[in-house]
C-alpha cells in the first residue's frame, strides 16, 4: 500500500511541475518557443525578396 501512494504522489508531483514549468501561461517553455519562432519567422520574411 506504502509503494501505490508513493508512486502516485510522485506522479502528482510530476504533473504539476510539467504544468508549471512547461506548459505555464506566459513563462513557460511552451510559450518562450512560441514567441522565439514569430520572432524568427518575422525575420525570415523580411529576408526574402
Amino acid at each position: 500500500m506504502r509503494n501505490i501512494l508513493m508512486a502516485v504522489m510522485m506522479i502528482v508531483v510530476v504533473i504539476v511541475l510539467f504544468n508549471t514549468i512547461i506548459a505555464g501561461d506566459t513563462t513557460g517553455t511552451k510559450q518562450q518557443i512560441l514567441s522565439q519562432g514569430s520572432t524568427a519567422n518575422g525575420k525570415i520574411s523580411t529576408l526574402a525578396p
